[in-house]
């Protein structure tokens, strides 16, 4: 039987003393120094940027003359490098969405530290809870178990560790182990096909005429908390000094504001992946639209020579559209789908919701709101219009087309290194 490796990530919370926690926010504020030493050091250059070899040596003699460089352990240190490398490297690839880098503030970053080698992580298990792992001048942490590891598990899965990134959200430091599985080869499988059409009031809708709907991410009691803690931070900035740090009253509103809103976004996230899941298993081809969904939203502002309208209701429909992460639906169903053979087809999303799937009579006024009513006399079908759309969709899997589109060619003129003035 042919195997193959898939690589995959593990998520895992800590359990830190405040002593190891200082440490490791030391580290990461180090780490985010460091990216912005090595985009200073590259790029303020003569029309060229710093190899590797040059920033290797600067980050050297750095760690030797500077104290707080220290903090970070070394071989951190060259992962930064090698992201940062990478990040320029994605950036000169047309085919891919990244930007130009840039430096990282302090309040915008979100706090991480790389352990690139497996060989030190010592990873145990301690019982059915908790397991155990070296940190880098942290020392022995424990960590939440709620999966078994390749390689470290009697009996588990076949594969390795290969290494682990520490990273802090909401609600602390978790572990990120990044895991080599040794899986069968998928092999094609027929499957029916399936068109989805993402939507705001219902979040998947499918051609077979199902729906995959969730309900609200936060109880009216947390909907509740969330706006009265808004409410405090806003009477709270009013008092603030312009220039000075944040009081500890408002970093302590700011914490519980995004532990709230992180709770959100986990119960999103699990949705999704429960959703994605079930329909990998169930269809072989999935369609769905190659939307640019950076540009639908786009703030309706304007300029004060040519101000936007109706500027209020556009930005709650971005809201809207960004609460309902289209991207990652899309992204965890590619690797899903592909994982068990089947395959992700992305169409061309203009009129998919203004042509009727029997006839292809194609008119705006068709559509009034969730319903789609075909103006052609020779047809008047008429239904769900989101229905319509996914059918639409199913039926474009002939004309697909790039995941990327045009999008990548269109920057690639942008993707320049810099040049001396």
């Amino acid at each position: 039987m042919e195997v193959a490796r898939q690589a995959r990530a593990h998520v895992a919370r800590l359990d830190l003393s405040t002593a190891q926690v200082a440490v490791l926010d030391d580290q990461a504020h180090t780490a985010r120094a460091l990216w912005n030493l090595l985009h200073e050091f590259s790029t303020f250059r003569q029309g060229r940027l710093a190899s590797v070899k040059e920033c290797d040596t600067a980050i050297r003699a750095a760690r030797r003359e500077i104290d707080w460089m220290g903090r970070l352990p070394a071989q951190a240190a060259q992962a930064v490098l090698r992201t940062y490398r990478q990040a320029w490297a994605n950036f000169f690839n047309p085919a891919h969405p990244a930007g130009r880098p840039t430096f990282k503030s302090r309040p915008r970053t979100r706090p991480a530290v790389d352990v690139p080698q497996a060989r030190d992580l010592n990873i145990t298990r301690l019982n059915r809870r908790w397991g155990a792992v070296s940190l880098p001048k942290v020392g022995r942490v424990r960590f939440r178990w709620t999966r078994d590891l390749p390689g470290v598990t009697r009996g588990g899965p076949a594969g390795r560790i290969t290494g682990a990134r520490l990273v802090k959200d909401a609600f602390g430091w978790q572990i990120v182990f990044r895991a080599e599985r040794q899986v069968p080869a998928p092999v094609a499988r027929p499957g029916p096909g399936v068109g989805i059409d993402r939507g705001i009031t219902v979040a998947l809708v499918l051609s077979d005429g199902t729906m995959r709907a969730h309900g609200e991410w936060l109880t009216s009691g947390e909907k509740e908390r969330l706006r009265r803690l808004e409410k405090t931070s806003a009477r709270q900035r009013r008092t603030r000094v312009p220039g000075r740090p944040a009081s500890r009253r408002l970093a302590r509103t700011y914490d519980r504001i995004a532990r709230l809103r992180a709770t959100a976004k986990r119960r999103a996230v699990d949705w999704q992946h429960q959703t994605t899941t079930e329909l990998a298993r169930t269809f072989g081809v999935v369609v769905v639209e190659d939307l640019r969904i950076t540009n639908m939203v786009r703030t309706a502002k304007g300029t004060v020579e040519r101000p936007g309208r109706n500027v209020r209701q556009k930005a709650g429909l971005n809201r809207a559209i960004t609460g309902q992460a289209w991207g990652r639906t899309v992204t965890l169903l590619e690797y899903k789908t592909r994982d068990r053979g089947g395959l992700v087809v992305k169409v061309p999303a203009p009129g998919t919701s203004q042509t009727c799937h029997r006839c292809g009579h194609r008119d705006p006024a068709a559509r009034d709101g969730t319903r789609f009513s075909c103006v052609n006399p020779a047809c008047g079908w008429a239904g769900h219009a989101d229905t319509n759309a996914a059918i639409n969709i199913r039926n474009a899997a002939g004309t697909a087309v790039s995941g990327r589109g045009d999008l990548g060619a269109a920057r690639s003129a942008k993707r320049q290194p810099p040049r001396a003035a």
